[in-house]
């Protein structure tokens, strides 16, 4: 059985890092590039999955969208 996950991908100075929403429990994945960051949690989201079980998995994905906001704050 095949799942869509949403996964933030996010680029810092040392590199990427990307992890997914909804899932239970923390998956993190990192690389030097996008590619290998998100190459990196899939592997993650399936160990992960293998270790605890499909239960990681939520119902239904509560996430339809994910939107990236700023905001300026004091300080």
């Amino acid at each position: 059985m095949l799942r869509q996950v949403k996964i933030i991908v996010e680029k810092h100075p040392e590199g990427y890092v990307a992890y997914p929403l909804g899932l239970k429990g923390t998956v993190v994945g990192e690389g030097d590039t996008y590619e290998e960051a998100l190459s990196d949690v899939k592997s993650a989201i399936e160990f992960h999955i293998e270790t605890f079980g499909s239960e990681v998995l939520p119902e239904e994905s509560p996430v339809l969208e994910a939107f990236i906001a700023e905001a300026t704050i004091p300080a």
